[in-house]
């Protein structure tokens, strides 16, 4: 059925993202942020703040919206959350953005947009948390991908709560002296937390499914993938439980930092063990370009964690932070969700196109809405710039890291580029386009056009 297969607001939320991938990929290309300001200046918090929660974060919760469902075997749960909670989102994340601009010396913005933006947003949050969280409680016992999910949505909620009190401390809106030691202190588990726990270990987690799914690789549980979700878990468990260290005072918190990123890392090398299993136990003999282009995500994932061993082992993290940092952001996360958006934009247009067409006049497949020769090109061109861009930000070459931000953001636009046409349904071949009176979808969310033919069609 069309309302039990497609989420109303996905493809908005994905439109959401992308607009704010492209609004940070110029604020980078114009030296807004770091290398150009410090790591710690205002205009960077800004830049990381656009990508971590309007990019990777929109689009982590679309994907979920979508895909929940798949890993539960159930209807997601108070669906009529998703358009408020997208609409108090995109308002208290721009809110934030600006609130750090005004930080940064912008003189027609006032400071207390960084308080308002940080409140609006963690109610956003909140209401997805709310859906997500119900749809899992109602599918116990959860398959393995839905415990990943769990704890990156305990992740998300331990993220916020440390960002609100950060953004009443900066403003001088809060002067209790635990939210500032938690301030002073506790940025690194901010970091930790949302780009380790609520978006990678989410990823990780829905990884599984989504490739063996696409690839047509066996479905079943490992005790190395139930390992991974063990060890993930109880890294981030550990990062979480330093958040009350630090308000107590108490000491041999850096010990436990050494514990959680042992276990992190030993987490990641099983990962990938899997995910190899996974490619090679596929199906599909001929790899499909969203599951080629992940190949370059994996990559960054197993580079970044051999990056972050070294770096702690030479004692020079301080140095590498900032190339760490943009390794897992743009070539892991942002890699992967260009890929997976490769296949899961056509995936869901088809089915609010074609689904309901089926076995009525012929359709085409879902590979049909893509040409991957053009977007091959561009996904190369992606993945030099991070990699160019990243060595770069390691040697302090501020010019380098503008230059190829540049090229990424031409090669981010033109999959964008790819993704619009996909939803105009411009590579369909002609004899395979919808029929007379059926209008092409909408870019931003489904229409209910193919479900009022569904039903007329059913009718008859």
């Amino acid at each position: 059925m069309f309302g039990a297969t497609l989420s109303r607001w996905t493809m908005s939320y994905f439109a959401a993202a992308l607009i704010f991938l492209a609004i940070g990929e110029m604020m980078m290309v114009l030296g807004f942020g770091y290398p150009v300001s410090a790591i710690e200046a205002p205009e960077t918090l800004a830049l990381v703040h656009t990508i971590a929660l309007g990019w990777l974060s929109l689009l982590m919760a679309g994907a979920l919206l979508q895909f929940v469902p798949v890993l539960v075997g159930r209807p997601l749960s108070l669906p009529s959350l998703a358009l408020p909670a997208l609409v108090l989102l995109v308002v208290g994340i721009t809110s934030l953005v600006l609130g750090f601009a005004s930080l940064a010396g912008a003189d027609s913005l006032s400071p207390l947009l960084l308080p308002f933006g940080a409140t609006v947003t963690i109610v956003g949050f909140g209401l997805l948390v709310i859906v997500f969280a119900v749809t899992l409680w109602q599918a116990r016992p959860l398959p393995l991908p839905a415990r990943f999910v769990a704890v990156g949505l305990g992740s998300l909620v331990a993220t916020i709560a440390l960002g609100g009190t950060y953004a009443f401390v900066l403003v001088g809106l809060s002067d209790a002296q635990a939210a500032i030691d938690l301030t002073l202190e506790g940025l690194s588990l901010h970091a930790a937390l949302g780009l380790g726990g609520w978006l990678s270990f989410t990823t990780m987690g829905v990884s599984y499914r989504l490739l063996t799914m696409f690839m047509l690789s066996p479905e079943r549980e490992r005790q190395s993938s139930r390992i991974v979700w063990a060890l993930g878990a109880a890294a981030l468990g550990i990062v979480a439980c330093i958040v009350p260290m630090i308000l107590s005072g108490s000491a041999g918190r850096f010990v436990l930092l050494l514990v959680a990123a042992l276990a992190g890392v030993i987490a990641i090398g099983i990962y990938m063990v899997d995910i190899v299993r996974i490619y090679r136990g596929r199906k599909r003999k001929r790899i499909e370009l969203n599951s080629r282009a992940g190949i370059g995500a994996f990559a960054a994932l197993t580079v970044a964690t051999v990056f972050f061993v070294a770096l702690v082992v030479s004692g020079q993290i301080e140095r590498g932070v900032g190339s760490l940092v943009y390794l897992v952001t743009f070539g892991w996360l942002t890699g992967m969700g260009l890929a997976q958006l490769y296949k899961i934009v056509p995936f869901i247009t088809w089915l609010e196109c074609y689904g309901p067409l089926l076995g009525r006049m012929p359709t085409p497949r879902v590979q049909d809405l893509v040409v991957e020769v053009r977007a091959a090109f561009w996904f190369r061109v992606y993945y030099l710039t991070v990699i160019i861009a990243s060595t770069a930000l390691y040697l302090d070459t501020a010019l380098l890291f503008r230059a190829s931000s540049f090229g990424q953001l031409i090669a981010v636009n033109a999959l964008l580029w790819e993704f619009v046409a996909t939803r105009r349904l411009s590579n369909v071949p002609s004899n395979l386009q919808l029929p007379s009176g059926f209008a092409r979808p909408h870019l931003f969310f489904p229409s209910f056009q193919s479900r009022r033919w569904h039903e007329r069609g059913r009718a008859r």
